[in-house]
């Protein structure tokens, strides 16, 4: 397992749930921290806990991913921080609840913007550096709806979907240049990702679902994703039953399609 003191972690969505958890089980292991979130003050008390916990540094980065023109002015910001990064958590997204007909394209290209480009333009921004300076890790929040479709979540599955593509393909390019991709495949996780969910015409759907609130608990994800990034694993599926839908899919794709038609998706 790779030990991360003296390592420095860059996690997105690091406010609250999977990434505000991971903060934590990182500091544990010794890494520096760069944080971002919406939230400044929120990051404030997490870079204080991870401080509490054992992480040396903890730097806080407060931004919001949507605005795509400023990202590589932020990746240059957060690699500046500590003077590099050894791994970058891009977890930060957002999630949506709605039909194909009825979801509005400004809220697809809001999911899409966050979800995918975000992601895709800070990790080309940091591919350059992390490849100069022999290497890197990069891991990055998918879902269980980007492995197969999903009612309601037209634009997430879409935006999830494309996460698997391009950073698959990323990393097949720059294995020799000692670059790791971890794709987090999430199923039902305790956060507030419902919460902020978007509706249709783009309100927040303000709710918790009954899935989210039975799944497991954000510490509990963590540590897994903790232990497959630590072992350099292409992929880490977190959760519990549901994450059975993945193998599913994978042999039996036509059964797959015949019970997600039929999954309770508010």
């Amino acid at each position: 397992m790779i030990d991360f003191h003296n390592k420095t972690v860059w996690i997105t969505g690091a406010s609250s749930g999977i990434g505000e958890a991971s903060a934590y089980r990182f500091a544990q292991a010794g890494a520096s921290l760069i944080l971002t979130a919406r939230q400044a003050d929120r990051l404030g008390q997490v870079a204080d806990r991870c401080k509490a916990l054992g992480s040396p540094r903890a730097a806080v980065l407060p931004f919001d991913l949507a605005q795509l023109d400023r990202l590589d002015g932020l990746a240059a910001q957060a690699w500046d921080s500590f003077g590099s990064i050894d791994l970058f958590f891009c977890n930060a997204g957002i999630s949506q609840r709605g039909t194909t007909l009825d979801t509005d394209l400004s809220v697809i290209r809001r999911v899409v913007d966050l979800d995918f480009y975000a992601p895709v333009v800070l990790t080309k921004a940091l591919l350059p550096r992390m490849i100069a300076q022999g290497g890197g890790q990069l891991a990055v929040t998918t879902s269980i709806a980007g492995r197969f479709g999903f009612p309601m979540r037209c634009a997430y599955s879409s935006a999830k979907h494309a996460l698997y593509g391009f950073f698959e393909t990323l990393q097949a390019e720059y294995h020799k240049d000692n670059i790791h991709v971890t794709l987090v495949c999430p199923g039902r996780v305790q956060t507030n990702i419902s919460l902020h969910a978007l509706e249709s015409d783009g309100r927040e759907h303000g709710q918790m679902d009954p899935g989210q609130a039975g799944g497991i608990t954000a510490a509990k994800a963590a540590e897994k994703i903790f232990r497959a990034i630590s072992r350099r694993r292409l992929e880490v599926l977190v959760g519990g039953k549901e994450l059975l839908m993945v193998h599913i899919k994978r042999f039996f794709p036509t059964l797959c399609a015949t019970l997600a038609r039929n999954i309770k998706a508010t």
